[in-house]
């Protein structure tokens, strides 16, 4: 499958496609970027000098014109903020990226602090005032879930002064520290025994899964002996971040630490704890078990923390091109439907996917949903691994979702962060069944069954496990400053409690320090439930298609186009699921516990 006419890095896993960005700009000097920064500026202006103070007095139709102009500036801002952020996650050391990325965002911070009154004095329009409005005009009732989600943040509102105080402030503030965690952890080499050069970030975590014990053992002292190297530096950003959040928190009068993330993801505080107690209630039929499985079959008394994501021994050291990665993916997304393959298609012919490792690039994946009136774009740090197989299918998942969304517009199509991860977890779950059912072997199918179990507990018990850090991390700093001790004390009880006692912790030797090479805790405050919440939904819905697969297609491409327009419980309605029923939890996690009772069965 060659690429159509676009760039591509030559890789030995073949020709990786590069982003194409030129669907959002051309260049950073282009004149359109200019011209929508001057646009920007004035327009937020002049809604202030038509809107602020009036918004209580608007009919129907005035407050859904005056939405639908708000809707066009949120997407010029979110144009330009786009283009900028996608650049400089390209080449995160590249100083003229990291300059136009910062002056892009406090122009646009700039432009837009006059827009600050449009939430609060939406927000203070009594109930029944604002219900008769939507009850008024169908085409404004569209836009139900955004108030509801605006209006959730009621009791947690500031004056207008404090509130336009914390958004001139925030280019300094939280975004300047997640600025610093970004370049430093792009600069971090890693000198490895046995490698030729120093290594970045990434390639380094990608030796973790290498089938050579002493390659793995060598990448995780070299991956601790940095991170402790640094480590002042890391706590320094968890404790400057933790404190201000504690401070907003307190004077926005929330009643925790995690509540403004449930409030945005517009999900219940009992359901994400539902979540949680049942996760870590199945830990020992979960992750203990199988990770006493693995050291039974790599013929250890105990795991390393190296082996935790190592290639079983029966599984033969295999590099899979990009074609092949390709075709492996599509096939299964068409498996499904046609037209989710269809959907897909365009990522990797159109310039919209950035798949190669390369110097001072971000580290990890994502998809990024840019505008409503462009396209999503996805990254990759694509490394030949039967995982990054799976994490191509994830982002891909995603790409599709955000796609299927834009036709919502742009308020109403980002999806909550709890179903932003269906579509992506799905995707997995569809490409690990395609490669399971080809499996000609049942050594393939018991590497295929393991690699899947290890991804879900990776995605469940893991991410779990990292929201605890993150309650516990939160909980102590409103005592006091933490030291980097402290911060590791927290990382290794919850990393004991879910991993279990297969393992060797090796405490004293750095590894204590992997919490702080984590991105979500920096830059997205607990938002690793998301993860486990998707990964539960998915193995919900999948059990689901498995049971009635007729009409389920189109009930499952109506949710995705809902974007953000409804409510979890109303999107999960017609597949017959509850997310604040416990047992729906407990559904999901079955299936992981019965892929490891196949596992168990073929030993």
């Amino acid at each position: 499958m060659a690429l159509d006419q676009q760039q591509s890095t030559q890789t030995e896993f073949g020709a990786l496609p590069d982003w194409d960005l030129s669907d959002l700009y051309k260049a950073p000097d282009a004149p359109e970027v200019a011209r929508d920064m001057t646009w920007l500026k004035q327009e937020c202006a002049d809604f202030a000098a038509t809107y602020e103070g009036k918004l209580a007095d608007l009919d129907a139709a005035g407050m859904l014109a005056c939405v639908q102009r708000y809707e066009v500036i949120d997407k010029t801002a979110g144009r330009l903020m786009s283009y900028a952020g996608l650049r400089y996650y390209q080449n995160t050391v590249d100083a003229a990226r990291a300059k136009f990325m910062a002056d892009t965002q406090d122009k646009v911070t700039d432009a837009t602090t006059p827009l600050v009154f449009f939430t609060l004095e939406l927000n203070r329009i009594p109930e029944d005032t604002f219900a008769a409005l939507l009850d008024a005009h169908a085409d404004l009732a569209r836009y139900r879930t955004v108030f509801e989600r605006m209006r959730a943040m009621r009791p947690h509102q500031l004056s207008d002064e404090l509130e336009r105080f914390l958004h001139d402030q925030s280019t300094v503030g939280a975004a300047a520290w997640n600025r610093l965690f970004d370049e430093t952890m792009a600069g971090l080499s890693f000198d490895i025994e046995g490698e030729e050069e120093p290594l970045a970030l990434e390639s380094t975590l990608n030796l973790l899964t290498d089938p050579d014990r002493a390659r793995r053992e060598a990448a995780a002292r070299a991956l601790a002996d940095v991170l402790s190297r640094n480590i002042k530096l890391f706590a320094r950003v968890h404790n400057t971040l933790t404190k201000d959040k504690e401070i907003e928190d307190r004077w926005r009068k929330m009643p925790s630490p995690q509540h403004a993330r449930h409030l945005a993801n517009h999900v219940e505080p009992e359901v994400v704890a539902a979540l949680r107690d049942a996760v870590v209630a199945a830990y020992p039929r979960l992750s203990h078990r199988y990770y006493a499985l693995k050291a039974r079959w790599m013929g250890f008394d105990k795991l390393e923390l190296w082996d935790r994501n190592a290639p079983l021994p029966i599984e033969p050291p295999r590099t899979i091109s990009w074609d092949e990665a390709r075709q492996t993916v599509t096939e299964a997304y068409a498996s499904f439907s046609p037209q989710l393959a269809e959907l897909a298609e365009p990522f990797f012919t159109k310039g919209w996917t950035d798949a190669a490792v390369k110097p001072g690039k971000a580290p990890g994946a994502f998809a990024h949903p840019t505008v409503s009136d462009a396209h999503p774009y996805v990254m990759l740090n694509y490394l030949g691994k039967p995982r990054d197989v799976m994490t191509l299918a994830h982002e891909l998942g995603h790409g599709v979702h955000q796609r299927l969304a834009a036709a919502q517009g742009e308020l109403l199509s980002s999806t909550p962060l709890t179903l932003a991860e269906t579509a992506s977890v799905f995707g997995e779950m569809l490409t690990f069944r395609k490669m399971l059912e080809n499996a000609k072997t049942d050594a393939e199918r018991k590497t295929l069954l393991a690699g899947k179990v290890e991804d879900m507990i990776n995605t469940v018990v893991r991410q779990i496990a990292f929201y605890d850090f993150e309650c516990k991390l939160h909980a102590a700093r409103r005592d006091g400053e933490l030291t980097p001790e402290d911060i590791s004390a927290l990382w290794m009880a919850v990393t004991r409690e879910s991993l279990g006692p297969a393992f060797n912790f090796r405490e004293g030797e750095g590894f204590e320090a992997y919490w702080a090479y984590i991105p979500h805790f920096i830059h997205s405050p607990f938002y690793v439930y998301a993860y486990a919440f998707g990964d539960g939904l998915v193995n919900a819905l999948y059990a689901a298609y498995e049971d009635a697969p007729e009409g389920f297609q189109d009930k499952y491409f109506e949710m995705l186009s809902a974007g953000g327009s409804k409510h979890h419980s109303a999107l999960l309605a017609p597949f017959g699921l509850n997310a604040s029923d416990p047992a729906f939890w407990n559904k999901g996690l079955e299936m992981i516990a019965g892929f490891i009772d196949e596992l168990e069965a073929m030993e």
